[in-house]
């Protein structure tokens, strides 16, 4: 997929007038670079007049086209962004801000159903073509609040519920490829929301919305040295997400600054009749999380070390992380919180939590993805059930089945139980024990504490079945001389020098301002992100000037009012870049075209 992209964005970008070799120098150099901007930089931008939505739209797209084929990040770009942007423009001239978001590019994790013309697959083939009959609750927020969505952010497959850890790789999918990091070459990119957390660390959009069940908006947020924030069960609506679990499924914000993460954060929370779980807000009111980053947010903050979690996990690969851990705790002890350490989970039975949460997503999921594609609108390879995915993907060698297995599917499929079950509700009720009052809402409540601080690595597990928020924030990097370490399926690399790992503050249900707070106070004394530079990164630039923001608006509407005038040029190209590909390929190139009528 990610060839194809590459191509239709070289495309759009010849035509808007934009050359296809990068510029590191743009006509304005007081605009930030695209992989540093923060949102209130580029709103002065737009602002003044000195770059426009389009703008942003087109640099992002030409960025994509530059590093795309090599990090395969982004699954699909969306026709409709370029004039999506020129609309946004058209407001904003006349007057109509909808809010911090208006005009700025998002991409959404391929799970999160867009009513458009991209897919929405969770990186399977069984779902390409399959169209919905809703768009999903935060999209539709996103869209309000002025947003762009840019495209589609590439995931691992079923957000990483398939297969065996070392039959498959964090990233991979059979629609978009494997995603790989930046920081390393081959990296591998944690999971399941890797698209989203690569992209939006390269400069690929702004920011993103990625999903998690259990670590998989704060572990790729970790590891692409960006912010992640997972949000309380029940903060944001999971309506027409791809699910897992409806018990510990949310959406959440990857950013590169923690105020930027509060921005789109607050674009999507709120109620929804759609998802019974976020009545339970006890709010009513707008939430603006950006108010909540405060400089000084760590001074007299009780912030607390569950060292019984922490160690668990320690391993000849986590020594770089803990020493920079311990800096961070005396960081924040500078900055006036008081840090309690051994603030310790009252109880920590890591093999009990394994054992419950197997049951309670693998029950979850087979009646959760049979709902989901009941409300398909349209169902081209007839899935209904898991039973129907299965199916296909062994029978598609697209799906690389046997070599990457169905194991999680098979033991799901073999339980005689189902979500309603008697097993599924006391393993259910048992995770909420253990990760409340017997793990973070005991430490919390045991030593009078706003937060707990874990290495990120070792955060997430406890949150994940009691349904309590996290956010992720850059820590450090593994050092120049450290060793090489593959994943487990030995096809990436785990760590090595110069991959980042991050820092987790971990709260109470509803304590998102808190999180923020000391996230951003924290962020601000280490600026932790700048540091150290991707290994791969595109170099293109905002280049703009009054003239060619003209230009690019009237090569917009000439794109897409005279799309009859591109086919012979696309049908010339694809017929070429069809030679020697599988032909699987190339009937994704016609398919994504096709998509965009711009071919009959």
């Amino acid at each position: 997929m990610s060839w194809i992209i590459s191509f239709f964005v070289g495309l759009m970008c010849v035509v808007l007038g934009f050359s296809p070799v990068a510029s590191a120098n743009p006509l304005f150099p007081k605009i930030p670079s695209l992989d540093e901007a923060s949102i209130d930089e580029l709103i002065g931008h737009l602002e003044d007049g000195t770059v426009t939505s389009v703008d942003l739209v087109h640099a992002h797209m030409q960025r994509t086209w530059q590093v795309n084929h090599l990090l395969h990040a982004v699954s699909e770009i969306n026709p409709d962004a370029p004039r999506i942007a020129r609309s946004l423009d058209l407001e904003r001239a006349e007057g109509r801000v909808r809010g911090p978001l208006h005009g700025i590019p998002i991409l959404v994790k391929d799970n999160i159903a867009t009513m458009d013309k991209m897919n929405n697959t969770a990186g399977s083939l069984a779902l390409v073509g399959a169209t919905v009959s809703r768009e999903a609750t935060v999209v539709s927020k996103l869209r309000d609040a002025g947003a762009i969505i840019l495209g589609k952010a590439a995931m691992g497959e079923w957000a990483q519920c398939r297969s065996r850890k070392a039959s498959s790789s964090h990233g991979w999918s059979a629609y978009s490829g494997q995603v790989f990091g930046a920081y390393y070459p081959e990296q591998d990119p944690s999971g399941s929301s890797s698209g989203s957390a690569v992209a939006v660390s390269v400069g690929l959009a702004v920011g993103s919305l990625a999903t998690e069940t259990s670590g998989s908006i704060v572990n790729p947020g970790e590891k692409s040295n960006v912010v992640g924030i997972k949000p309380t069960l029940g903060l944001t609506s999971r309506s027409m997400v791809i699910p897992i679990s409806v018990r510990q499924d949310t959406v959440g914000p990857i950013a590169r600054t923690v105020k930027d993460a509060a921005y789109i954060l607050s674009a999507i929370v709120g109620n929804d009749r759609y998802d019974n779980w976020t009545l339970a807000q006890p709010f009513k009111d707008k939430r603006e999380y950006s108010k909540a980053c405060n400089y000084l947010g760590l001074k007299g903050a009780r912030v607390g070390v569950p060292r019984n979690g922490i160690d668990y996990f320690l391993d000849n690969t986590t020594t770089a992380i803990m020493e920079s851990f311990t800096e961070a705790l005396r960081i924040m002890a500078s900055a006036g919180a008081i840090v309690i350490d051994d603030a310790n989970f009252p109880a920590f039975d890591f093999p009990a939590f394994s054992r419950n949460a197997s049951i309670v997503l693998d029950t979850d999921f087979v009646a959760g993805l049979s709902e989901y594609l009941s409300l398909l609108g349209t169902n081209p390879h007839d899935v209904h059930s898991l039973q129907d995915i299965s199916r296909f993907t062994k029978s598609d060698p697209r799906e690389e089945y046997p070599r990457r297995d169905t194991y999680v599917w098979d033991r799901e499929l073999a339980r005689n139980i189902t979500n309603e079950s008697a097993e599924a509700w006391l393993a259910y009720q048992a995770n909420l024990v253990m990760g409340g009052e017997q793990g973070v809402l005991g430490a919390l409540d045991r030593f009078d504490l706003d937060a707990l601080v874990m290495p990120t690595f070792a955060s997430f597990h406890l949150p994940a079945i009691a349904g309590l928020p996290i956010i992720t924030v850059p820590l450090g990097f593994y050092p120049a001389d450290t060793p090489l370490v593959m994943n487990l399926k030995g096809d990436m690399v785990s760590v090595a020098p110069n991959i980042p790992f991050g820092i987790a503050f971990i709260g109470r249900a509803w304590s998102e301002e808190t999180l923020i707070s000391l996230a951003y106070a924290f962020e601000q004394r280490t600026m932790v992100r700048r540091r150290v530079k991707a290994h791969i990164t595109p170099d293109f630039e905002l280049r703009v000037s009054k003239q060619s923001t003209m230009q690019s608006s009237r090569a917009t509407a000439h794109l897409f009012e005279h799309d009859a005038s591109m086919q012979q040029v696309i049908t010339s190209h694809a017929t070429a870049a069809g030679k020697g590909r599988m032909n699987f390929l190339r009937e994704k190139f016609w398919s994504f075209y096709r998509s965009l009528e711009l071919v009959s």
